[in-house]
């Protein structure tokens, strides 16, 4: 039996056990993520979705001032795909870079690369993600626990360059409280048609005694085929060009099916100790390997080039290829890195310091159809941070701390368009909360220091970068609540927005950085609406964001190398949009809820010193459905629509609208006190041909197609 009839066989059966109307025990009401109700379990951290913890201390989510989303319990195991930025793509206000099934970086409000930072447990990431948008990050969303994304005052806690958000990712690696049992083991696994997934993940927790230690390992393994789309491979308007060339060219634009060169194999093995002491402090280390070998979607070629592969197959079955022009380009990555946490309680005016530290040694090689590495990143990175968390005070609260930050990164090979450089980056923080009555304000600063430089030539730049917040949430009567933040940042440029000088072949592009450019400055404003009570929530967010200086890359209309040439500038740019999310109680069955859905988010990018727009902007996005929460079973059935985006830059070509109709059923064994979960989905049931416009590929990879899946998270 296939893969894919195994996985409907399932689909069809657990349809026939479970009532239609059937819910997940973790309800949506309260906080609208689908994030686990409290649990028994001790290792496992009963946080209410109301609550958000990427801070140094938990703060209420309908207190603030900015749009926050938090994908936790079964709704993570719904969401949770191969890559982070694919995972988090249905939340409000985000999209990904879609570089096929296995690099997908999150957009946030239509800000991606070096405007978002995307951190596991308060650190970064330490890969090269941020330098191109076919580098995978080196984050795995099977491990993750809670995923939060937060604006405004909170991100500069993080680093000046979040003007867009963090999304911070928290895992199991270093454990926080000790296991009430003699072992205690976490695993997850999932299956999925489209592109014949299959992986697993666990995580083993043993306390060494009555000494406060815990033993910790974990390891995951992923292994995806070609995947399959729905539709073409190739747009209308690439069909449209190949048909009038005629040909080979025609005949390969009119491939449907699965696309070449898109499988992975991924796996990562970890392993560490920590100390928990009876009074909340705690001391923990981990020691981690990541591999990661996958393939780049492939292109159409016209223009008379011949389409046979690099293996000389001259006769590609449309069902089975995609119709690739050029030579398959393949990653293989591999990452060693090192985390450690502590805290220690204090006395008097504080209540504790933290401290977190990472570092990792990353490597990728870019490997060429007849096997040859053409190009190699090389990144040495370290991060540690401490914070010094005040006790409350009446109604005052707050946090300060210094951040510091290295790399020392270095490309090789025929494609290195960046050359070798190195960055330092120190920060200091401060994040204030004061209770005024009713009221609820923040305050927030940042000071920051860059040193960008190249160590062949000694060229060098500094950057002192300053940014800072305030915002005031006050209620509206008993069920609403009105907030409003203001906000101004300064980011320093890259290396990569500095220095690049070269072809990359995987994004198709010709890249040439300006070693001149100044600081990015950004001022803003944002205003939400919170609203909930019996049976229903809303929220609303409006935000603005106007640059000076604002960094951006435009193809300017010339090739190099027989590739468009595309340049770091500097403009003036505005920002702004707005995110909707709310759910409403239509019928009750006993213990069991049924709410009506629904999500919009909308964002437009303007240049406003004659540049036009902005290009790789999301449209118009809009999700509705009807779902069911109960004490065991659930389920979801939804609609999204993404509307076609018209409004494009130079020399980019529009997006088609699509909408993709998904399903879902849940089943928790134990109830609600118990985190293992089973859920069946079937997305993209009609098998729509959907596009990304927010990918650098959206005319040549589309999104998958008709896909069921089945993801199982269990304790034991």
């Amino acid at each position: 039996m296939s893969l894919r009839t195994s996985v409907l066989v399932l689909l069809l059966a657990t349809t026939a056990a479970t009532p239609l109307l059937a819910a997940p025990a973790d309800a949506v009401a309260a906080g609208g993520d689908g994030a686990n109700s409290a649990e028994a379990d001790p290792l496992h951290s009963a946080i209410s979705p109301e609550i958000v913890v990427t801070a140094p201390f938990d703060r209420d989510r309908f207190a603030l001032a900015t749009a926050v989303s938090v994908l936790q319990g079964t709704e993570l195991a719904r969401q949770a795909r191969s890559t982070i930025g694919e995972t988090l793509a249905r939340q409000p206000g985000v999209s990904s870079t879609w570089f096929g099934p296995n690099a997908s970086r999150p957009i946030l409000r239509g800000f991606d690369a070096e405007r978002v930072r995307v951190l596991t447990d308060g650190i970064g990431s330490f890969d090269v993600s941020n330098t191109s948008v076919d580098h995978a990050v080196a984050i795995n969303p099977l491990l993750a626990e809670r995923i939060e994304i937060v604006r405004g005052p909170a991100a500069l806690l993080y680093g000046s360059g979040a003007i867009g958000g963090v999304v911070n990712v928290r895992d199991v690696r270093i454990p926080r409280q000790a296991p009430a049992e003699a072992i205690h083991v976490d695993a997850a696994g999932t299956l999925g048609s489209a592109a014949e997934e299959r992986g697993g993940s666990a995580a083993v927790n043993v306390p060494l005694g009555q000494t406060g230690l815990v033993a910790h390992a974990d390891g995951s393994y992923l292994r995806t085929g070609n995947y399959r789309t729905g539709g073409y491979v190739f747009s209308p308007a690439l069909r449209a060009a190949a048909a009038a060339e005629g040909g080979e060219a025609a005949e390969a634009a009119e491939a449907r099916g699965r696309i070449d060169n898109t499988d992975a194999k991924t796996w990562d093995v970890a392993g560490g100790l920590s100390w928990i002491g009876t009074d909340g402090g705690s001391l923990g280390f981990a020691v981690s390997h990541l591999r990661n070998n996958y393939g780049i979607p492939g292109g159409l070629e016209l223009g008379g080039d011949d389409h046979d592969d690099e293996h000389g197959e001259d006769d590609h079955d449309a069902e089975e290829h995609g119709g690739h022009g050029h030579e398959d380009i393949r990653l293989d990555m591999r990452q060693t890195r090192v985390d450690a946490r502590a805290v220690v309680p204090m006395q008097g005016a504080f209540e504790e310091l933290r401290f977190r530290f990472g570092w990792a040694d990353y490597r990728h090689d870019e490997i060429e159809g007849d096997g040859a590495i053409g190009t190699s990143f090389f990144n040495k990175s370290l991060e540690g941070r401490a914070e010094l968390v005040q006790r409350q005070r009446g109604g005052w609260r707050g946090a300060t701390g210094v951040q510091y930050f290295a790399r020392n990164f270095n490309a090789q090979g025929e494609e290195a368009y960046i050359p070798r450089n190195d960055t330092q980056q120190v920060g200091v923080f401060t994040l204030q909360e004061f209770k005024l009555g009713t009221l609820t304000a923040e305050v927030g600063g940042r000071w920051e220091h860059t040193d960008v430089r190249l160590p062949i030539g000694s060229f060098a730049r500094s950057f002192d970068a300053f940014s800072a917040s305030g915002s005031l949430s006050a209620p509206i009567g008993d069920n609403w609540r009105l907030a409003v933040s203001a906000s101004h940042s300064e980011r320093a440029p890259a290396a990569e927005e500095l220095f690049a000088d070269g072809a990359h072949a995987a994004t198709r592009t010709f890249e040439i950085g300006d070693r001149f450019l100044g600081k990015e400055r950004s001022t803003g404003g944002e205003l939400v609406l919170r609203g909930r009570g019996a049976g229903w929530r809303l929220e609303v967010s409006g935000f603005y964001s106007r640059f000076n200086n604002f960094i951006y890359l435009s193809p300017d209309g010339t090739e190099a190398d027989g590739l468009p040439v595309l340049q770091y500038l500097q403009d003036r740019a505005r920002f702004w949009g707005v995110e909707a999310e709310g759910a409403v109680t239509v019928a009750q069955f006993g213990s069991t809820d049924v709410q009506l859905t629904g999500l919009a988010d909308f964002v437009r990018a303007d240049l406003l010193g004659g540049g036009g727009r902005l290009p790789r902007i999301p449209p118009l996005r809009f999700i509705g459905g009807i779902e069911a929460n109960g004490d065991r079973f659930g389920g979801r059935l939804e609609a999204e629509h993404v509307t076609r985006q018209s409004r494009v830059a130079a020399f980019e070509t529009e997006t088609p609208a699509f909408t993709m109709v998904n399903a879902s059923l849940s089943f928790r064994p134990f109830g609600t006190d118990n985190p293992t979960t089973v859920v069946v989905s079937a997305n993209n049931i009609f098998d729509v041909e959907g596009r990304r416009h927010a990918s650098f590929l959206k005319d040549t990879a589309p999104l998958l197609g008709r896909d069921f899946r089945l993801s199982v998270r269990f304790t034991i």
